[in-house]
């Protein structure tokens, strides 16, 4: 079954993917068309955009868009709001799970209710198909009662195959919901029956969640029968209190394994015997082969919705705007392929901060051994490995790709500045990687080799103890590379002042993530991490917030949205104070969505373990 530990290189590595079938972010000011990820204009083209962007109303005629259709907003509005409160508040919540096959003890922390075998699940999937369905009839309302005004758009023809997967993956993830674990439920039933120890702290933590039902168990049990106004009972008397004090302990584990069970902690069903008899023998019906390739659907299908679900609002915003049509197509996804990968870059750094992907060491913590993680995650690369890596790829592909949108033409200065970028990136990545080998930083003590073979004969061996920064890579490559782009554009002479100035703002951010980088890895070098838990440095949440937010700026400095931005008089801090704000509530739901996980892992692990009978 497809894990979803690898969450940051397969996201990562997808983007970067399609980036390459276009090409490297061009200038936005060429003359023969910008070379790169973004195709400009041509000179006539360019021309006709800056006249209808400055010239006074009605002297150029402008494409009407759904944006300025005057009629039935209402019901555009309606679309909008129930699909960004079904794919921004439910659908993450629903996405916080644990493995089927994960041990207790070794919960992956980047894994995301639907596979917890949480009651939950289906209440919240069923919750967001339907806001995702009454979005669509909203939609699908709008679009009977308007022209069309963007024809062959993608957003139409995304949502449609979306919702498709969607309700399949629903009704899977519902079979399985039902039927996993019906060979156990005698076991359970009879695990149920039977009186299991409850180790102290377990009792103390009950307690602490029910202290009305302890408060009326009135025991007396702690008790040793010396030195309290007890010591004159019998030795029947005593008898008689560690009778009562068994009963009480037999009838609080029941008591703890009852809330569980009504908590949906045990054997699962919807409720309905009928229902719950044919969706398991549906499920039986169908071969176990097909079952496994449904298994790998299901878990591709959580790997990548959230990035879908971006791609599908992005796409309805454009559509919307009535952006990237014609020849702006390949500038509108240059911005918005690179925009959205320092997007989730930010999204992916902030988890690591939270304590995602703890189990690789990629936590800002010491990297548990084999033993506590599978011998599978102990030989997971770095995150600085991976991010070097990521850096590598996009410079060894596009590279070759720089000059595609002026194939057959002669080469510019823009053209030769945008293939020094990316063998920038080919250079910095590759070096990143080969700082983060082990084998290399070892060839590179070689000239201690004979010194360190004979130091028998030295007195000081803590000498050749390797220092404790060995322990943890810090690798400020990826840094200097995102920081020297950042100086770049920052610089990038664009069209129009408000293009210039809205360039230097994600520049600008990115200049602050490479120096709040820079700081943790200063804070590490004073103090490296000695705990298996994160350590969280405050600067990487600093670092976070400047790539969200820049990734978001870089998406909205494409040449349509600035053209738009001119033509309705809006400055660049518009969309600074804009991106400012969504950026911070974006955080603050990120880790209020982790801590609702973090909940349910806790409190599916008890369960289990209460109806199992592993307490003791």
């Amino acid at each position: 079954m497809v894990r979803k530990n690898f969450l940051l290189p397969h996201a990562a590595h997808l983007l970067l993917t399609t980036a390459t079938l276009i090409s490297a972010h061009g200038h936005d000011d060429h003359g023969e068309g910008v070379s790169g990820l973004g195709t400009s204009l041509t000179p006539t083209t360019s021309s006709a955009l800056m006249a209808s962007a400055t010239a006074p109303s009605g002297s150029v005629p402008v494409p009407e868009t759904y944006f300025t259709y005057s009629g039935l907003s209402g019901l555009v509005l309606a679309h909008v709001g129930l699909m960004l409160v079904a794919w921004f508040f439910v659908l993450p919540i629903g996405l916080f799970k644990q493995p089927l096959q994960a041990r207790l003890a070794d919960m992956p922390s980047a894994v995301m209710l639907s596979v917890a075998r949480s009651r939950l699940t289906p209440a919240i999937q069923l919750g967001f198909l339907s806001l995702n369905s009454l979005g669509l009839l909203f939609g699908l309302i709008y679009n009977h009662k308007t022209p069309d005004l963007y024809e062959e758009n993608l957003h139409h023809k995304l949502g449609w195959a979306v919702t498709f997967i969607l309700f399949s993956q629903f009704v899977v993830g519902l079979l399985k919901f039902c039927t996993h674990g019906k060979a156990n439920t005698e076991a359970d039933n009879n695990e149920r029956v039977s009186f299991m120890p409850i180790s102290t702290d377990e009792m103390d933590g009950y307690q602490q969640m029910h202290p009305d039902s302890v408060a009326s168990m009135h025991r007396y049990s702690h008790d040793s029968g010396h030195g309290t106004e007890y010591d004159s009972r019998t030795s029947n008397s005593l008898t008689e209190a560690r009778e009562e004090k068994d009963e009480d302990t037999q009838h609080y584990g029941h008591q703890m394994r009852d809330d569980c069970l009504d908590r949906g902690e045990g054997p699962r069903s919807l409720g309905f015997a009928t229902a719950d008899r044919a969706l398991s023998w549906v499920y039986q019906l169908v071969p176990s082969q097909l079952m496994k390739m449904i298994d790998v659907f299901y878990d591709a299908v959580d790997v990548c919705i959230l990035v879908i679900g971006f791609v599908l609002i992005l796409s309805g915003f454009i559509t919307y705007a009535g952006i990237f049509k014609g020849n702006n197509v390949f500038n509108g996804l240059a911005h918005s392929i690179k925009g959205g990968i320092f997007f989730w870059y930010g999204l992916l750094t902030l988890g690591r901060w939270m304590g995602c992907f703890a189990e690789y060491g990629w936590a800002w913590n010491v990297r548990p051994p084999v033993g506590l993680v599978s011998s599978r995650k102990a030989r997971v690369p770095s995150a600085e490995f991976v991010e070097s890596f990521v850096i590598f790829l996009y410079g060894s592909t596009n590279v070759f790709l720089e000059h595609l949108a002026a194939w057959g033409d002669a080469w510019t200065a823009q053209d030769l500045e945008h293939v020094s970028i990316s063998v920038m990136f080919l250079g910095g990545g590759l070096c990143g990687m080969l700082v983060e080998s082990r084998k290399v930083r070892d060839l590179l003590n070689t000239s201690l080799a004979r010194w360190n073979a004979s130091q028998d004969q030295y007195p000081f061996k803590e000498q050749w103890t390797p220092p404790k920064t060995y322990s943890f890579s810090m690798n400020p490559i990826p840094g200097l590379i995102i920081l020297l782009l950042g100086l770049m554009m920052s610089s990038h002479h664009q069209h129009s002042m408000v293009s210039t100035m809205v360039h230097k703002q994600w520049g600008s951010l990115f200049v602050g993530f490479a120096l709040a980088r820079a700081v943790t890895y200063i804070l590490i070098y004073l103090s490296p991490p000695s705990s298996y838990l994160p350590s969280r440095p405050p600067s990487e949440i600093i670092s976070s917030f400047c790539l969200i937010s820049g990734g978001l700026i870089f998406i909205a400095s494409n040449k349509d949205t600035v053209a738009a931005m001119e033509r309705y008089d809006l400055n660049a801090m518009f969309v600074f104070t804009v991106t400012m704000g969504w950026t911070a509530f974006l955080m603050a739901w990120q880790i209020i969505v982790l801590a609702i996980k973090g909940w349910a892992v806790r409190k599916r692990q008890l369960g289990t373990r209460i109806a199992r009978g592993t307490l003791a």
